[in-house]
């Protein structure tokens, strides 16, 4: 089995619920299975406020899921059009990892959720695929071949899944969305196959 890393933040379970659909998209693929992780909050006092262990979800990421996985489905919710800061503050940790091409050569997605339809979803999609890009990682999105990427009146971008949460911070996932969310996991788990074939 060949583990593909879901890594994501989710304060309101929009990325939650997109993780784990593109987990299931992943897992319809023989011999992958998805490895979902989170990342904690962070605060602006000095000593920590998360615990150890999340109270409910997935476990927190540690840089060895990077050096074990096959592949990488990154997530956050838009902040002002650009990831969250605790995801941000992640990747600002793998300095590490970068400078061991720990992810070159791997293939990468990207996936979101925004309280609004002009949120600034492409805009945060992108600004995750910039650290990726760094890394070496070989990212794709979705191709318009998916029919639910011009039929959608919800979320849903050639750059990545997305998710609109309403002003109410909905996760309830639209049948465009959850199918887009399971297209992109289902396509990252067959590049990562063909790319590793012997």
């Amino acid at each position: 089995m060949q583990d593909i890393l879901i890594l994501y933040y989710s304060r309101r379970g929009s990325l939650r619920a997109l993780a784990e659909r593109i987990a299931n998209g992943i897992e319809a693929v023989p011999g992958m299975q998805a490895r979902l992780r989170t990342v904690p909050r962070i605060s602006a006092v000095c000593e920590a406020t998360e615990p150890t262990i999340p109270d409910s979800g997935a476990p927190y990421v540690e840089l060895s899921d990077l050096q074990e996985c096959a592949a990488l489905a990154l997530g956050s919710p838009v902040r002002f059009g650009n990831m969250a800061a605790p995801m941000k503050y992640f990747w600002d940790s793998t300095v590490a990892a970068w400078q061991n091409g720990t992810l070159a050569g791997k293939p990468a997605c990207v996936f979101t959720s925004s309280g609004s339809q002009h949120g600034g979803n492409e805009a945060t999609l992108l600004s995750m695929t910039l650290p990726l890009l760094h890394h070496g990682m070989l990212v794709m999105g979705l191709p318009f071949t998916e029919p639910d990427l011009t039929a959608t009146t919800t979320g849903g971008t050639p750059y990545g899944a997305s998710h609109v949460a309403g002003p109410s911070g909905n996760p309830q996932l639209s049948n465009e969305e959850s199918r887009l969310a399971f297209a992109l996991g289902k396509r990252l788990a067959l590049l990562t196959e063909k790319l590793n074939c012997p």
